[in-house]
């Protein structure tokens, strides 16, 4: 429920009351206050940047980790995917924790849980110890579809979509701002430098949100569903594991195929309890609407076509000049040239919150899609120049910022408001799921198809080329997904920026 100007009734009044018998003193005495609605929006946005940041952390020491572990290089990738598989179970399950137990005091547990993982990296010399602390610290990623249901929870209506569109954006923000900071120490200081830094990021976060984000009031009914959240976990990862390991396990062999099956089954078995629980952790009737399918569905399309850009342009911009297709330039350089890519979102996100609420969250998702894939179709042709990259992340981060500021508006028009957080932690992993199965498809283009200078071997143009056609296929693919919306949500997505 949104807080309005105008004066409540009597009934608003006793409904309220009722609704906040259950805070605590200190929480009751927090809502008296006056709500320092920019405070609020700052302080969000900024600890969704720094769960996004956690997900590209390590990416500037992914080729130095095996020396630096002493382990084999299959085995350090557990450093990445560990992160990866954490956020795609704990950001449903805090979602709806959030709905039933408070959404402002889930962030600050997810904080406090990454805070914990930070340190435990920053002391660790060793890959099990290392790995048990990315997973914590991807753990933060519930965080931004928890940021959002506060929004809506506590915000006036005309500030709502501007605020709604920024913290969504955080997701790409922080990831393509954060990678050059991660370069830059990976390169010049001692690796676990990233982890004090990390640490201390959400320390501020904490502070933040503990200081300005005020306790929301409304809150699910029923009770946790620990049985739908084993559930879920026991297939999430599996089939995450699958895509994400393939290419090196091999797509036919045992391991692959029985995570495959085995997850997918184990999903079935889920899904038929969920719909038999009184209090689910995810409710599928609900996620079988039309709107919040479809834009499931296009919300894996586009983590897919985000996640090519930061794999691909990298590849292109690092390889040697000698191999004929790379452009030459150091891991900073190369970090710096997606940068764009976040500030872009960052600028449009204001711009797709007034299209939205202006022509309808489905425009905005048409516009944001139809730009990925006119700049990937583009950067077909132009890959020779460093400025060639630059224009293709531009486009693609352009594109993005628009796609996300018009995701949780889509999933919140279409869902009760005390559902909000486990619905747009669902959209979360699905944003998930399209990154990791991009992870492999272009892994796996990139690594069938090489060229050679002397003893460096890096992916051929033909690689790159077909990387960037199949992410322009799955940008078509969201169009689709996004067609297939009602048409009447240019009404309906207007109208839900103005209700709780």
């Amino acid at each position: 429920m949104t807080q309005d100007s105008a004066q409540p009734d009597d009934h608003d009044e006793d409904q309220a009351g009722a609704e906040q018998s259950w805070l605590s003193d200190e929480e009751r005495a927090a809502l008296s206050k006056p709500l320092p609605e920019r405070a609020v929006v700052t302080s969000l946005a900024f600890t969704g940047l720094v769960a996004a940041f956690m997900m590209t952390l390590v990416s500037p020491l992914v080729p130095s980790l095996p020396t630096i572990l002493g382990v084999h290089a299959s085995d350090s990738m557990w450093v990445v995917t560990a992160t990866l598989l954490s956020a795609a179970v704990a950001t449903p399950i805090a979602g709806r924790l959030g709905d039933l137990y408070g959404k402002r005091r889930m962030v600050l547990v997810l904080l406090g849980i990454m805070m914990a993982g930070s340190v435990l990296a920053a002391f660790s010399s060793t890959i099990v110890p290392l790995i048990v602390a990315r997973a914590l610290q991807g753990m933060a990623m519930g965080v931004i579809p928890l940021g959002i249901s506060i929004l809506r929870d506590v915000l006036h209506a005309k500030r709502l979509g501007p605020a709604v569109a920024l913290v969504s954006a955080t997701l790409g923000i922080g990831g393509a701002v954060g990678l050059p900071i991660s370069a830059v120490i990976s390169q010049y200081l001692d690796w676990h430098v990233l982890f004090w830094v990390a640490g201390a990021l959400g320390l501020i976060g904490f502070v933040l949100v503990a200081r300005f984000v005020p306790v929301s009031t409304l809150r699910s009914e029923g009770g946790f569903d620990w049985i739908g959240a084993i559930g879920l976990a026991a297939g999430l990862v599996p089939i995450l594991l699958a895509v994400s390991k393939g290419n090196e396990w091999g797509w036919t062999s045992v391991g692959t195929l029985s995570c495959l099956i085995g997850g997918v089954v184990v999903l079935l078995l889920w899904g038929w309890f969920e719909v038999r629980s009184a209090s689910p952790l995810v409710d599928l009737r609900i996620a079988a609407r039309r709107t919040v399918l479809f834009t499931n569905l296009a919300s894996i399309t586009v983590g897919f076509a985000f996640f090519g850009s930061t794999v691909v342009l990298p590849g292109i911009l690092e390889a040697p000049v000698g191999t004929g297709v790379g452009l030459g330039q150091n891991m900073l350089i190369a970090s710096l040239c997606l940068m764009p890519s976040g500030l872009i979102m960052w600028a449009m996100s204001p711009v797709a919150a007034r299209l939205t609420a202006a022509k309808g969250a489905r425009l905005s998702l048409l516009i944001g899609i139809a730009i990925i894939a006119v700049g990937y179709a583009i950067a077909i042709g132009l890959m020779t120049e460093v400025w060639h990259t630059v224009l293709t992340a531009t486009a693609v981060g352009f594109g993005v910022g628009f796609a996300y500021a018009a995701m949780p508006t889509l999933i919140m028009g279409a869902v009760p408001p005390s559902e909000t957080a486990a619905s747009n932690g669902l959209n979360s992993v699905m944003r998930t799921l399209g990154s990791t199965i991009a992870s492999a498809v272009i892994g796996a283009i990139l690594a069938s198809q090489v060229v050679t200078d002397g003893a460096v071997t890096t992916p051929s143009a033909d690689a790159f080329r077909l990387s960037f056609a199949i992410c322009a296929a799955a940008a078509v693919v969201g169009l689709v997904c996004t067609i297939l919306l009602p048409r009447h949500l240019a009404k309906d997505t207007r109208s839900s920026l103005h209700e709780g």
